[in-house]
């Protein structure tokens, strides 16, 4: 059996490096990317993307972060990837060089990096540019709760996956232009107000060319900042397209064994998978799952998000334990916020 990627995988790549080396000849220069990582104060995950950015007259660094940032609509769909290039990865004591992936990509471990747990800035940079900061967020060790959030139709409005609809979402439409779903930031704003120091993850099949638009979206509307795990679009090493359960599923296994301690919140909408990727992964994981949050969209909403009335079908996988994981359901925050809160403040009584 070939070890080769799946050949549409390799076609891409080839386009890129091609597309990159045109416009590297039009004066186009790398540029890092940085996205909010994460970790504890043993390792810390990077991760960040290198792309080309318009040459000509320089610009500071600092103003050129900015301006990538704030645009707007169809800008953030459309990059040029530096495909297979040296970056250099500054956290704390320690610097590590890395090269970036066939989609321009740096995903990368930082091992004993001296940082104690709260916010902070790292550096990347690439031989064509000064360095890049990016934040990461550094855990405790022994945190003992955390929230996951799914992004589409859980915290914001959207009506993924028809085509047109999302093309018109995601890259005409500005954070401004999108609506927040209701109760959804007061329900996460409530549950870190009464479980101080808890941290939010964000996962999400949307991919990496709207984190600066989710980025201001969750600020504008009043979300908890926290690390996004978003996804690459397109070809993968095994075919066309990538899954979006398969991406969530191992995004939540990511963050199960780098905190291995923690209890976790589930809160997503059953527009889509997430009902059972949520009960797979608290079969899997029976003691790290203190409860689940599904928001349910109306009959509108359901065909909207997948073409009939109907929810999907489930699936439930049973857990090792016998036990069951609590969960509630309710078509908005407020509603899930007045079912969810008595049950997670049980459980602080008993720890």
């Amino acid at each position: 059996m070939s070890n080769r990627p799946f050949f549409a995988a390799r076609l891409e790549t080839a386009f890129d490096r091609r597309m990159e080396k045109a416009f590297r000849r039009a004066g186009w220069r790398a540029s890092v990317i940085g996205y909010t990582g994460y970790g504890t104060t043993e390792h810390i995950r990077v991760l960040a993307r290198v792309l080309l950015t318009p040459g000509g007259r320089p610009t500071p660094r600092p103003q050129r972060d900015e301006a990538w940032r704030e645009r707007r609509g169809w800008r953030n769909g459309w990059v040029v990837s530096c495909v297979h290039r040296p970056a250099r990865v500054t956290v704390g004591s320690v610097t590590v060089h890395v090269m970036t992936d066939r989609g321009g990509y740096i995903d990368v471990s930082v091992m004993d990096h001296g940082l104690k747990p709260g916010w902070h800035q790292i550096t990347i940079d690439t031989q064509d540019e000064r360095p890049a900061k990016a934040r990461v967020l550094v855990l405790p060790d022994d945190v003992p709760f955390g929230l996951i959030s799914d992004i589409d139709d859980t915290i914001i409005a959207s009506y993924l996956p028809r085509p047109m609809v999302a093309a018109w979402n995601n890259l005409v439409l500005t954070e401004a232009a999108r609506q927040s779903v209701p109760g959804m930031a007061r329900l996460y704003r409530e549950v870190l107000h009464r479980h101080p120091g808890t941290p939010v993850f964000y996962v999400s099949t949307g991919p990496w060319n709207t984190f600066p638009f989710l980025d201001r979206f969750a600020l504008r509307h009043g979300f908890p900042s926290g690390p996004m795990l978003l996804s690459d679009w397109g070809p993968t090493n095994t075919g066309w397209f990538r899954s979006g359960p398969e991406h969530k599923l191992r995004a939540l296994r990511s963050l199960a064994r780098d905190f291995p301690r923690t209890q976790w919140l589930l809160v997503g909408d059953d527009g889509q998978h997430d009902p059972a990727i949520y009960a797979h992964f608290a079969a899997e994981f029976p003691d790290r799952v203190r409860a689940i949050a599904i928001r349910e969209l109306n009959p509108v909403q359901q065909v909207l998000a997948h073409g009939t009335w109907r929810g999907l079908p489930e699936g439930t996988a049973p857990r090792r334990d016998g036990a069951s994981t609590p969960e509630v359901r309710g078509p908005d925050g407020d509603e899930l916020r007045s079912q969810l809160l008595p049950i997670l403040d049980a459980w602080a009584a008993e720890n």
